[in-house]
């Protein structure tokens, strides 16, 4: 009987696991890159301080006290998490502290725990709520049912993967694209039983999913029927407004 030679499967086992790890950095490392309009948006002028630092960007308002209230964005899989800028710094205008965190090979799921990061760093900010977009409104979600400190979570183009938020005491609002083809108005409709009975459904007309940041054209999404401007306008004041009641 032929004996098994055991050193050659290992190394053949050992070569599909190594190429199958560089495989899956390559595929998570090939991003949606920030467009101009973002990186324009993280430029500190009269109205918001814009920073990079610690390795989060951070917004908040240039000529009024510290706010009191924060916002941890973390972004959507596979996007350069600088895209989301635009509608963030629209929030930061109207009185919030905001923070885009980045994570690890641009998966949020690498990352969950970035929020607490940032509460650390911030200690003078005295409320927290924390949101996402798409994949990033997953790990926000997740984040905020093991943290009941978290006053509200909102998901943009998202929804959670489980029910744990619905029997907390934490807010949610979903904000959604009639036009996204990735997040669809029926799966964002299949969501509300995962949420608490007094989430609240915003939904953007003619925005799609990419429109939530400026990072382009993606893949399954639909055409949008409204401007980046406008949709980053209408999911901003929407967030600013759920911000306020949690207040």
């Amino acid at each position: 009987m032929k004996r098994i030679n055991w050193k050659i499967i290992l190394a053949a086992f050992a070569v599909l696991v190594v190429s199958s790890v560089f495989a899956f950095v390559f595929w998570a490392g090939d991003i949606s890159p920030a467009a101009d309009p973002a990186l324009q948006a993280m430029q500190s002028d009269s109205q918001v301080f814009a920073s990079a630092e610690n390795g989060w960007v951070i917004f908040f308002p240039a000529d009024e006290p510290q706010p009191e209230m924060g916002f941890i964005f973390y972004p959507g899989g596979r996007v350069d998490y600088r895209a989301y800028a635009p509608a963030l710094r629209r929030i930061a205008a109207q009185g919030y502290f905001v923070a885009l965190v980045p994570v690890p090979l641009n998966l949020a799921f690498f990352d969950v725990n970035a929020a607490a990061r940032v509460i650390a760093r911030y200690p003078e900010v005295q409320d927290w709520a924390v949101g996402g977009h798409s994949l990033g409104g997953v790990a926000a979600s997740s984040y905020a049912a093991n943290h009941p400190d978290i006053k509200g979570v909102v998901f943009w183009a998202s929804y959670p993967a489980n029910d744990a938020l619905k029997l907390m005491d934490t807010k949610a609002l979903s904000i959604y694209g009639t036009n996204d083809g990735l997040a669809t108005i029926a799966t964002i409709d299949e969501s509300r039983t995962l949420l608490p009975a007094d989430s609240q459904f915003v939904a953007i007309e003619g925005g799609n999913h990419a429109q939530f940041a400026s990072y382009g054209l993606q893949a399954g999404d639909n055409e949008a029927a409204i401007s980046p401007e406008e949709q980053w306008t209408q999911v901003a004041n929407a967030t600013v407004e759920f911000l306020e009641g949690l207040k």
